[in-house]
């Protein structure tokens, strides 16, 4: 769908709206509905470029997502014209329409009860997340096991392309951020050599499995029961990781938000259900991944930065802390 079509569906969408845009999705939220729209993109790590792909990763979100939710990933519905000039989105298009994309519907839920908002207010408690913990270990436990050869030259360059935005980062308020980043590059870099065979063994043993991959706490809304939403979809390797490169995702959250608490509660209540952290190098490898999330994080606000406002990186200067400090436990 092209953004003149996106304009033709706004004008005739039956609802109040409100339209969130990503480099890769229209997002229309209503009252009680959100319906995803995937642009017409193609990139190096994900390709909509076409109507039927755009229609697979639709229905391919829509079923991973269902291992760990109920009711909340409704269904896939056509996007169809009889001309440009108007655009509908339903289920029932007339036989001489034309469809032209697919629109991912889902129920929406109470954006105050997103965690990463509850923890910035300091208002999620011990038991929420020991409730968290329970639940995702389950989806852990039951998550099918990728057996295949662990790629440390891909993480190693995966890692080290932190330095792309370090000049930028020197110049906009943190002025030591090139030699700070080398120097975590290095240590980074040895820790992966050092424990390639580690890091294999643990793919042996099960650990890397077919799990969430974006598991911040920005996917998590704390309701009744917690609701883990929006795994990736597009490209199946970065949804594949280490159980700890998970968990290390989430536990960078409670550090961010100086919730470390939480954190001990999360752990000791995963850890007793999924002993995947049990050897000393466990724990290293915990706090590689943690860095590893932080530098990702940090990355993903400079480039933001840079696009957009300078102003941005208020919000990374926490994960360049973050990553200096868990460089320290594995150097």
């Amino acid at each position: 769908m092209t953004a003149r079509q996106l304009s033709a569906l706004l004008k005739n969408f039956p609802a109040e709206y409100t339209l969130i845009e990503t480099h890769i999705s229209w997002v229309l939220l209503t009252e009680s509905f959100a319906y995803k729209i995937k642009k017409p993109v193609q990139f190096s790590f994900l390709d909509f470029s076409t109507l039927e792909k755009r229609r697979y990763f639709c229905e391919r979100e829509r079923s991973l997502n269902q291992r760990l939710t109920s009711g909340i990933y409704l269904e896939v519905l056509p996007i169809w014209t009889l001309n440009d000039e108007q655009v509908q989105i339903g289920a029932k298009p007339p036989a001489q329409a034309t469809i032209i994309d697919y629109a991912l519907k889902m129920k929406r839920l109470d954006n105050n009860h997103q965690m990463h908002r509850l923890l910035r207010q300091g208002q999620v408690e011990p038991e929420q997340i020991k409730q968290l913990a329970t639940q995702l270990a389950a989806f852990h436990l039951r998550a099918e096991p990728v057996y295949e050869t662990f790629d440390v030259s891909a993480l190693d360059e995966k890692f080290a392309d932190i330095l792309s935005v370090a000049s930028f980062l020197s110049e906009n308020g943190l002025p030591n951020a090139t030699q700070h980043l080398t120097e975590m590059v290095r240590v980074a870099s040895r820790f992966l050599q050092q424990h390639a065979a580690h890091f294999q063994a643990r793919s042996a043993q099960g650990f890397v499995i077919d799990g969430h991959g974006d598991l911040h706490s920005g996917n998590i809304f704390l309701l009744e029961e917690p609701v883990i939403f929006d795994c990736i979809e597009f490209n199946d390797a970065f949804r594949q990781v280490d159980m700890l490169d998970e968990i290390a995702f989430l536990c960078l959250d409670f550090d961010y938000y100086q919730q470390p608490g939480l954190a001990v509660h999360f752990l000791k209540t995963y850890l007793a259900q999924v002993p995947c952290m049990q050897a000393p190098t466990d724990q290293q490898v915990f706090q590689f991944y943690k860095l590893y999330r932080a530098n990702v994080r940090l990355k993903v606000l400079a480039l933001q930065a840079m696009q957009e406002n300078p102003k941005l990186l208020t919000k990374a200067r926490p994960y360049y802390a973050l990553m200096q400090e868990y460089a320290r436990t594995i150097a």
